[in-house]
């Protein structure tokens, strides 16, 4: 929200400083986010008087001047500007200015002989302008000697501040300067239009046919108007807050919007068809050219205002091209209607139409301003554009606002924590427009007014009777407080100073703090990690994608399909991380990079359901492995995804020992190099493998790429277990090698699984160390080499028992594998 401090000073009658306002805002919890004021900056330019200008003696494209800049003394000034001439009027700078443009303190020096002892400036310099041609000439009535800043009315500082989403009332200059005034800075300017008289009867009647959508709505025409440039003054309010200024008519509108927070429209009368406008839902297949120059495609979900032709307005956020106002406009009729908050911003965000209208309706307006925001624009319209005012035309009724609060006084200092007298809080809500309806000791009962929608719980169109019955039924719970006093407790803090609430820390609840992470938390973190000590940059992507590309990854069901994307190609929620980071890797590769490790921890969302939202942790790897000083770069492989999977799955407590490995990873992997770590027959934790060929070629990977994922929602987490001494055998371990041919299409995990329960309290470790095929072996066999590392503990091993450990394990694997010991 922006405001100039003179227009602040329309409604607050102040003497404070700047630098004091802008302290109260941010005390009071309108932050201020900056401030522009150019009359600080240009406060030592004066205006001046170039009493001669001749030709530089030395120079030729220089001219030297004498100067008067009011104080009684004549300085010279060497100038290059084209248009320094005797008796023009320009802007000076005196020695020690800072030029805008530049930065540059100006000194006194010599040019060419002669001594400059000042500066005169051009647009640009100034920061005003690009123009750069020549000096700025100013007219003949310029003051000499006179402030440039305060001349021009540039000294008019701009304040920007922070709105949070409840307070509607601070979107308007007026309720700024409320809080102002409550804040003890001021007086606050009474607000109490006249009455337009009424001289014709209106040419146009609401009807509206959707009450939820607007209760009440007013409408005047005023006729005879000539519309144009709006005055000096309107156009300069508005473009300091960054508004456009169009014409005497929209810019009055636009005055209102941020001067009392309630937007108006007008409408040409002669362009409207009928005699009637309604207020209803939108229609299939109708549609308008709003104001923004798109063609906006209504709904039955939206509010529209239309004549006999269709629709002129969407309600509430933005009007229409047909019927707007312009030059040839003599007869106008002004719309000042109050809507449901929810549905405009619904109506806002379906179409993704963002406006100052907008901005205020869904916050919530004052829901009693309609009648004197309709006379003071009535009469702004005939003061600047002429005329006069038809009847009032309105429909529906003042919706049921009124409801009251009330605030303990011991509240503000148990709860709240600041010690505030009783009056001086009852004083508070007063300056805010809280009506006081009855007091005692103990606490005070207010009327809330109608433009603070954020106090009692209660929306712009809140009903009476609904409050009426959560009092009802509250105090058949035996409740005796009933009333939000939390929302005029805030008040009271808030003008108070929230910087003045003492800072008080939280009790503690226990000698030992409780764990800032959550077991989940802590998991997920571990996995992030684990990748990051592997050598993976870890990624944050957007969690939707291009539905095209999404349904190479898994299914793309229409109800995660967005309705309103951020842009085109991010229209479906992904199936799997994954995906996001093939196209970074793409993306990377394209820009020469092609050896990428990229890892993310992200949703993967299979249905619109709750449980439809899966925490998986994601990787790929593409080109060469990183060079290593004991080993070359080499290509990845699917084995290289495998134990990226595997390190993840070790890291958050899974026992290698109970995973399996199955080749059925789903189509987006390589057929025969990819494969699902299982925990028991049902249960994925883990696939990986190579990204399939024909689908690294469509998305830009030229080179191998593995990718794997961890299924964090479906790893167990490990038991908890009591810290117990540890395991350490007093006898030294053995180990023995076992070499087996098996047919080439055994998996060689079986044959570790076999070895490993041979003999369970023996046998610790079982590794796959060798696997040859070629020659000498029968086709079709391979030779698979096993080290089994057994840890005897009561007492060392004789050959015997050991040629029995053995024996045990060739068994065991013949008996699951059908393999044999090699000789």
């Amino acid at each position: 929200m922006k405001f100039t401090l003179s227009w602040l000073k329309r409604h607050l009658d102040t003497e404070s400083p700047l630098d004091d306002i802008l302290a109260a805002l941010n005390s009071i919890g309108l932050e201020v986010e900056g401030v522009e004021d150019r009359g600080a900056t240009l406060a030592p330019f004066r205006i001046g008087y170039v009493v001669e200008a001749v030709q530089h003696p030395n120079a030729d494209r220089l001219r030297a001047c004498r100067v008067d800049v009011g104080d009684g003394t004549i300085r010279s000034v060497v100038c290059g500007a084209p248009n320094a001439r005797t008796g023009m009027k320009a802007v000076v700078a005196l020695p020690g200015s800072v030029i805008p443009a530049t930065g540059v303190t100006l000194k006194a020096g010599e040019i060419r002989g002669v001594k400059s002892e000042a500066m005169m400036c051009s647009a640009r310099e100034l920061g005003l302008g690009e123009d750069h041609d020549g000096i700025l000439d100013l007219p003949a009535d310029a003051p000499v000697g006179t402030p440039y800043a305060t001349w021009a009315g540039l000294d008019d500082p701009v304040v920007e501040i922070s709105i949070t989403p409840n307070r509607g009332d601070a979107l308007s200059v007026r309720g700024i300067a409320r809080d102002l005034a409550a804040a003890g800075l001021g007086t606050l300017r009474p607000f109490a239009p006249e009455k337009v008289p009424a001289v014709y009867p209106s040419p146009l009647r609401w009807v509206i046919e959707d009450a939820e959508a607007c209760p009440w709505v007013l409408g005047r025409a005023v006729r005879g108007v000539k519309n144009g440039p709006s005055p000096q003054w309107l156009q300069d309010r508005l473009t300091a807050i960054g508004l456009r200024p169009i014409n005497a008519l929209v810019d009055i509108t636009n005055w209102f919007t941020f001067d009392l927070g309630r937007p108006l429209h007008v409408f040409d009368v002669a362009k409207v068809k009928g005699d009637t406008l309604w207020m209803r839902p939108g229609r299939e297949d109708e549609s308008y050219l709003a104001l923004n120059g798109k063609e906006i495609a209504v709904t039955p979900q939206d509010c529209v205002i239309a004549d006999a032709d269709g629709v002129e307005s969407l309600a509430g956020i933005m009007g229409g091209e047909h019927s707007g106002s312009d030059a040839g406009t003599t007869e106008v009729f002004i719309e000042c209607a109050l809507f449901d908050p929810v549905r405009i911003a619904l109506s806002g965000r379906r179409h993704d139409l963002r406006s100052d209208a907008r901005q205020r309706f869904e916050r919530g307006i004052d829901a009693a301003l309609l009648p004197d925001a309709l006379e003071a624009a009535t009469a702004m319209i005939i003061e600047i554009c002429g005329g006069e005012a038809s009847e009032v035309s309105s429909a529906g009724t003042e919706p049921a606002w009124q409801r009251q609060a009330s605030l303990r006084f011991g509240r503000i200092a148990g709860l709240g924590g600041a010690d505030v007298a009783p009056d001086a809080a009852v004083g508070i809500l007063e300056r805010l427009g809280f009506g006081v309806v009855s007091r005692d000791a103990e606490k005070v009962t207010v009327s809330v007014p109608s433009w603070r929608n954020d106090v009692a719980g209660a929306g712009a169109l809140a009903q009476a009777p609904a409050l009426d019955a959560a009092k009802a039924a509250a105090a058949a719970e035996g409740c005796a407080q009933v009333e939000p006093e939390c929302d005029l407790l805030e008040e009271v803090l808030r003008i108070t100073g929230l910087d003045r609430v003492p800072a008080v820390s939280l009790p503690v609840s226990s000698p030992v703090p409780k764990p800032a992470l959550t077991p989940k938390q802590a998991r997920a973190t571990l996995a992030r990690r684990t990748l990051a000590a592997r050598g993976m940059m870890d990624c944050v992507s957007y969690g939707f994608m291009d539905s095209r590309i999404a349904a190479k990854f898994g299914e793309t069901p229409e109800t995660l399909r967005l309705l309103n994307p951020i842009a085109a190609d991010l229209d479906q929620m992904r199936p799997t991380p994954l995906a996001s980071l093939v196209l970074a890797a793409a993306r990377n590769i394209a820009r020469g990079y092609p050896d990428v490790a990229l890892s993310e921890l992200g949703a993967a969302y299979l249905d619109a359901s709750p449980d439809g939202q899966a925490a998986v942790v994601s990787g790929i790897r593409t080109g060469a492995t990183p060079r290593h000083w004991d080993a070359p770069a080499r290509a990845i492989d699917a084995m290289d995804a495998k134990g990226d999977a595997l390190a993840v799955l070790l890291a958050l407590g899974v026992p290698m020992a109970a995973l399996t490995v199955t080749a059925d990873a789903p189509g987006f992997y390589h057929p025969g190099r990819s494969g699902q770590l299982r925990q028991g027959p049902k249960t994925v934790l883990a696939r990986f493998g190579e990204i399939h060929p024909k689908l690294r070629e469509e998305l830009g990977l030229p080179g191998a790429a593995v990718g794997f994922e961890v299924f964090l929602d479906a790893v167990p987490e490990p038991k908890k277990r009591k810290k117990s001494v540890p395991d350490l055998p007093s006898f030294q371990p053995l180990r023995r090698d076992f070499a087996f041919l098996v047919d080439a299409v055994v998996p060689a995990e079986s044959l570790v699984r076999a070895a490993r329960g041979a003999e369970r309290t023996l046998i610790t470790d079982v590794a796959l160390f060798d696997r040859y095929a070629g020659e000498k072996l029968p086709e079709g066999k391979v030779s698979l080499a096993l080290e089994v590392t057994l840890q005897p503990r009561e007492k060392s091993l004789t050959d015997a028992e050991i040629e029995a450990v053995g024996a045990k394990i060739v068994a065991a694997v013949a008996k699951a594998t059908g393999a044999t010991l090699r000789g």
